[in-house]
């Protein structure tokens, strides 16, 4: 019964990255379909800081996307990796691109308080967990 759900699980996890690298190709294409329209537009070889934001924040969107589906390849399908590093340093570019596109004009400073602390503390954890594994690997020389 145990190997039955084993290889279910490894059938949806086969699922969700087809899923996964479907939904990246459409977000890709999306992506250039954005900036030929944003270029082809008449006297709009310079874009606007709007649209800019737009593009690096789909930009940061399917370079998210890459990292969900690396995670899903490394983590569940060959266990070498830990989970909380791929987890860490995916919610490091998650965060990473909300700063990107953010519009401090539009912001609260409640918001942005908020925002630093969830930065300060994955850069903490991030800290943490490779001072551990460096401890780790040296120990067991």
């Amino acid at each position: 019964m145990l190997d039955l759900l084993k290889q279910f699980e490894q059938f949806l996890i086969q699922v969700l990255m087809i899923m996964m690298a479907f939904v990246l190709l459409l977000a890709t294409i999306d992506l250039g379909w954005m900036i030929i329209k944003d270029i082809t537009q008449p006297f709009s070889l310079v874009l606007s800081v709007d649209q800019l934001l737009e593009i690096f924040g789909l930009f940061m969107l399917v370079i998210i996307g890459i990292e969900l589906l690396e995670t899903i390849m490394k983590t569940y399908l060959t266990q070498s990796i830990p989970h909380y590093d791929v987890v860490l340093s995916v919610a490091i570019i998650a965060i990473a691109r909300k700063v990107i596109i953010l519009d401090i004009k539009e912001t609260s400073g409640l918001s942005l308080i908020g925002i630093a602390s969830i930065i300060l503390a994955l850069t903490i954890g991030y800290f943490v967990m490779k001072q551990s594994q460096n401890q780790d690997g040296k120990s067991n020389k």
